[in-house]
């Protein structure tokens, strides 16, 4: 078995830590959130996402899938559940029968500003512990290689 270099580990080891502070920061978004407004942390971005579109032209379920961490499917169920809670309804798109609309309600836009600043103080809370290194690209010649940037502890 060949041995990985030091900067083969240096990546798996970065790769490691970015997971694990992202399932924390998730967990810890998934617990308040659900506590304090009955949200999961994918129907609050699902939500949340909902409010940064132009009510006149509402994004499709394709176009949330790429910004909800879970499958195409699983987040079609999670805006049926939504549905029924009243905070989005569905439209079919009038050009393309196959598409479908996703809108934020009244009633779903009040749920988000009630849990957006649990959401926003998770966030707070959880990443200012962590170190605010970034991982960036630098070319080096034809590859890229990862590094780390920033400083400790702002």
């Amino acid at each position: 078995m060949e041995s990985e270099s030091l900067l083969e580990r240096s990546l798996v080891e970065q790769w490691r830590d970015l997971v694990a502070r992202k399932t924390r920061v998730w967990n810890a978004l998934e617990l308040e959130l659900d506590r304090q407004h009955g949200l999961s942390a994918s129907e609050f971005e699902v939500l949340d996402t909902l409010s940064e579109y132009d009510c006149a032209e509402p994004p499709r379920v394709q176009e949330l899938a790429a910004h909800v961490p879970i499958t195409q499917s699983a987040l079609s169920r999670m805006i049926g559940r939504l549905e029924n809670q009243n905070l989005v309804t569905r439209t079919l798109c009038s050009s393309d029968r196959r598409g479908v609309f996703v809108v934020l309600t009244d009633e779903g836009m009040q749920r988000l500003t009630e849990a957006r600043p649990t959401h926003r103080s998770v966030l707070a809370a959880e990443l200012a512990d962590g170190p605010s290194a970034e991982l960036t690209a630098e070319p080096t010649g034809t590859d890229a290689v990862l590094v780390e940037s920033g400083t400790q502890g702002k």
